[in-house]
């Protein structure tokens, strides 16, 4: 199954996003899903990527190219799609 999850590019506040963050992307990776979501490295976003990735994972990250250009994009995912 592949999930689209958009988050905040900053962790916020509160720890408990991160560590729901952390949780929802142990969840995706550990049951073979594939995460779809913003492309950062940043915030929230890179904490649920790397969940993913780092339980073996797929991570696809649908990016901007003004993005892309500043170097904010996750270097490690599968697949990123440059708009």
């Amino acid at each position: 199954m592949k999930i689209a999850v958009y988050l905040g590019s900053a962790e916020g506040k509160n720890p408990v996003f991160r560590k729901e963050a952390e949780n929802l992307g142990k969840w995706i990776g550990n049951s073979g899903h594939t995460l779809i979501y913003g492309g950062s490295d940043m915030g929230l976003m890179g904490v649920v990527a790397d969940a993913v990735l780092d339980r073996g994972g797929k991570v696809i990250g649908i990016e901007p190219e003004f993005f892309v250009e500043e170097e904010i994009q996750h270097r490690g995912i599968t697949k990123l799609i440059v708009t």
